[in-house]
């Protein structure tokens, strides 16, 4: 399909720069129905049913960019994919120079080899600490990785440690956040629960990929970034049991669905699931698992547009941000919610 085809125009204003407060009063714009509702996501418990299985992604988000030197000369990072205990891949800033061999330091107790060059400014990175000696140095000497889109001041970022997580984090290995979670509290997890709602976990480590416009005129000639994912068996059987009552599968965000999208059978079925994603959905694919789905509102010409178009359909999806345009909602990472029902075939 032709990528223009998911493309709008947002005035810039129109940016989220900061979550709201408390973080369910963001606005929720309802598509479940036939027509469009404007409500927050403090009313999700009333659109939820009893017996649905709201699923969530409990990836933490790690202080992934960095700021060092090789020599006199300044360096940036950002790392987006874990190779191994010690190694990383990573966007420079610049990368032009670097090389093979060469070394970034960061800090007194931290350092990193490139090992390779990539494209697009990517390197390999080979840190001289493993495991959680180097996640503690991470915690000590990075910031958090916000998009680009985001812009701060030096005195305006100290919050971000604790907005850019959701309630759900717990598993170190993001690199930006699964921006839907955002929206919980655990007074609104208290009242889904008592709607009746059960509540299960998945792993996506979310990859800075997730920030790279999409540069082709085709869907067919974009390649996809992978992402490493994980459904416990817990998960799966709480699935089952769900589809077995009658209940709708309700996924929080894009990287959920994503997840239990690539795990899915034709059958609809989803086992217990380890491994590498690098799934593509766009118009014409046929969802298997997912019935319902949270997410905020997706970048012009990005592949997360594409998916909730293929979920709900593109023309309605347009229509939709264009009334949440009109309608002052606030978009992207830290900007308001959708909630959206899977397109009959």
């Amino acid at each position: 399909m032709r990528v223009d085809l998911f493309d709008y125009h947002l005035p810039e204003e129109r940016i989220a720069r900061f979550p709201a407060r408390p973080r369910d009063s963001a606005r929720l714009l309802d598509l479940t129905g036939d027509g469009l509702a404007d409500r927050t996501v403090a009313d999700l418990p009333d659109l939820l049913r009893p017996g649905d299985l709201l699923l969530a992604n409990d990836t933490r988000v790690i202080p992934a960019r960095l700021t060092g030197r090789r020599g006199e000369a300044r360096v940036e990072v950002t790392l987006h994919k874990r190779e191994g205990e010690q190694v990383w891949r990573a966007f420079a800033r610049p990368a032009k120079k670097l090389r093979p061999g060469d070394r970034i330091v960061f800090a007194d107790d931290l350092a990193a080899d490139v090992d390779a060059k990539g494209e697009g400014g990517e390197v390999t990175l080979h840190f001289d600490r493993a495991g959680p000696d180097l996640m503690a140095a991470l915690e000590a000497h990075g910031s958090m990785p916000l998009p680009p889109y985001i812009k701060r001041g030096t005195d305006e970022a100290e919050d971000d440690a604790h907005d850019y997580q959701t309630v759900f984090a717990a598993r170190d290995g993001a690199v930006a956040a699964p921006t839907a979670g955002l929206h919980f509290t655990p007074d609104l997890l208290d009242r889904i629960a008592a709607r009746g709602v059960r509540r299960a976990l998945v792993t996506l480590h979310v990859g800075a990929g997730t920030f790279l416009p999409v540069k082709v005129e085709d869907t067919d000639d974009h390649v996809m970034h992978s992402e490493w994912g994980e459904i416990s068996a817990e998960t799966a059987a709480a699935i089952a049991e769900t589809r077995a009552a009658g209940g709708r599968i309700v996924a929080t965000g894009t990287t959920t669905l994503r997840i239990l999208e690539a795990a899915a059978r034709d059958d609809g079925t989803v086992p217990a699931w380890s491994g590498e994603t690098s799934l593509f959905i766009t118009p014409c694919y046929r969802f298997k698992a997912v019935d319902v789905l949270l997410t905020n509102f997706h970048l012009p010409r990005s592949t997360l547009l594409m998916l909730v178009s293929a979920f709900a359909g593109r023309e309605r999806i347009l229509a939709a941000y264009d009334h949440a345009i009109r309608s002052g909602y606030r978009f992207f990472s830290y900007g308001d919610a959708c909630l959206l029902a899977r397109e009959k075939p």
